[in-house]
């Protein structure tokens, strides 16, 4: 478990408390791998989580149709690679893009994620996410099937 907090510099412009909605694995079970019954083959393992739930703070509303592509390699690093659409309470659509790092907890349900995140929109209220990098913290717990990110403008 990891006894620091995470900090991050920059304006914290959003949180997001996301249900994980299913978990598509290719041969072997994230739990399987996470509660050490298995071990990540030498080829890895790539699990699908889908994932959705409510933003708040400067963008506002709702994430639909998330998923997020994990590749658990036997090195022990898991790479993620996901997509989004934010839906904002004022009607608006943003694209959402998660690139990272996710770390498992030994002999516990949760993981770390530390992930670069690219917003894009043609909307022009919104438009100032396209320009600014975005960096989010994360804790995903399977036990709850639950999702906690903070991100923050660079």
């Amino acid at each position: 478990m990891m006894a620091e907090v995470q900090k991050m510099r920059g304006e914290k412009i959003y949180e997001c408390d996301f249900n994980i909605t299913g978990v598509t694995d290719y041969g072997v079970t994230l739990d399987a791998l996470l509660s050490g019954k298995e071990r990540v083959p030498l080829q890895g393992a790539r699990i699908d989580v889908a994932f959705e739930g409510d933003i708040k703070g400067r963008i506002t509303g709702k994430v639909r149709s998330g998923v997020e592509y994990l590749q658990l390699r036997a090195d022990g690093r898991t790479d993620l690679d996901g997509r989004a659409t934010i839906e904002t309470e004022d009607g608006h659509r943003i694209a959402m893009r998660i690139e990272g790092v996710a770390t498992p907890r030994a002999n516990e349900p949760m993981m770390d994620l530390v992930a670069n995140v690219r917003l894009t929109t043609a909307a022009p209220k919104y438009d100032w996410v396209n320009t600014r990098q975005i960096w989010g913290l994360a804790t995903v717990n399977l036990a709850t099937a639950k999702i906690h990110v903070e991100s923050f403008l660079q």
